[in-house]
């Protein structure tokens, strides 16, 4: 508990800060547009799990997911586009072969998760630009930047530890990640929050940019906010929600904490939906376009249990969909690819229609 309360500590001063200026300073701009994400730490071999545990986690996400998605479209008419933080460590052909099939019919994207340790920066470079081009050239899979034709990807870093930002070091061993992820084609990073790790950074419910430091571990502590009108430099950061929830409080008189996971003890709720929502994360100058991107680990049986069993995912879809009703705002359902060119054409001035924007600067 004392751990937690000290982790927290490090962001709270911006989170205040933050909700401060938006509440009594700059009163924050009705949303008119949502766009909503969720980024799944899919990890099939999760627990340890053998060959045909794993290959029972992702049939049922092939079987179920589609069924769901379908009933709810957004305001496009579209179904969600899921994205699917696959582990290199975990990779096998078989299995992305199978996750595939589902991506190309239109119902989610694959993209770079990875888990490691004690690591270096050489290892780590060929790692990522040897999965990358294994997604690309033998499953279809990622994107091409349309600027440069490179093989792009976005990332989620495995027990938070972007950039060593653990005290002790565990769980990456590299400094300059951030740098290398930038030189190895990565589009953006969508590891936050993870309150009430350590690794939090003090920026909070932000879509900023973070340049590596000379080197220095966790460089993503502190960044530029994206702008309307402005060029950003650096790795761009995608941010979900990280805010204080009185409903889960601690020891009794403590506020609980909403990092937007989904899981098996904490399904979707219409509360939670407004409070992911109403964190406003959006580009500076453009706060009537708000996007909304949380988490889960989708093979746990756990979370399998709450999202299909229990009905959960058809009822954070409806909620969604009620809230932006009822809210008059528009739902835009998009995948972390998707997010990022919407994030870059408004911050490029270019708010053309939203069907366009999802594939202005990394197409599939």
């Amino acid at each position: 508990m004392i751990r937690k309360i000290t982790n927290t500590l490090k962001w709270l001063p911006y989170y205040l800060h933050r909700e401060f200026n938006r509440n009594y300073r700059d009163p924050a701009v009705n949303p008119k547009h949502i766009y909503f994400c969720i980024c799944d730490h899919f990890e099939p071999y999760w627990n340890k799990a053998d060959r045909v545990t794993a290959k029972k986690r992702i049939h049922r996400w092939m079987c179920e997911y589609p069924k769901i998605a379908e009933r709810y479209p957004d305001s496009d008419g579209r179904s969600l586009n899921y994205t699917f933080f696959y582990p290199e460590e975990e990779y096998q052909e078989e299995d992305m072969n199978e996750l595939a099939k589902l991506c190309q019919a239109g119902f989610g994207e694959v993209e770079i998760h990875l888990h490691h340790d004690n690591d270096t920066s050489k290892n780590l470079r060929s790692t990522l630009v040897d999965y990358k081009n294994r997604l690309y050239e033998k499953h279809g899979l990622l994107s091409k930047s349309r600027h440069s034709g490179e093989i792009s990807y976005g990332f989620i870093h495995g027990n938070w530890a972007l950039a060593n930002s653990r005290h002790d070091g565990r769980w990456c061993g590299v400094n300059d990640e951030i740098s290398i992820l930038q030189e190895t084609g990565c589009y953006a990073d969508f590891t936050l929050p993870s309150a009430p790790s350590e690794t939090q950074t003090r920026k909070v419910n932000s879509i900023y940019y973070a340049v590596d430091e000379s080197g220095k571990p966790k460089s993503h502590d502190w960044g530029v906010n994206a702008e309307v009108g402005k060029k950003g430099e650096g790795l761009l950061m995608v941010q979900g929600p990280l805010c204080l929830t009185w409903k889960h409080r601690k020891s009794g008189f403590l506020p609980g904490i909403e990092n937007g996971g989904l899981f098996a003890n904490n399904p979707p709720t219409l509360e939670r939906i407004h409070s992911w929502v109403n964190t406003g994360i959006s580009v500076d100058g453009a706060g009537e376009h708000v996007f909304v991107k949380i988490y889960t680990h989708g093979t746990q049986e756990g979370i399998m249990e709450m999202l299909f069993d229990d009905n959960n995912l058809s009822k954070l879809f409806s909620g969604l969909h009620d809230f932006s009703e009822e809210n008059g705002g528009t739902l835009h359902y998009v995948s972390a690819r998707e997010l990022t060119n919407v994030v870059l054409a408004i911050q490029n001035s270019n708010t053309i229609n939203v069907t366009d924007m999802r594939d202005c600067m990394f197409c599939r």
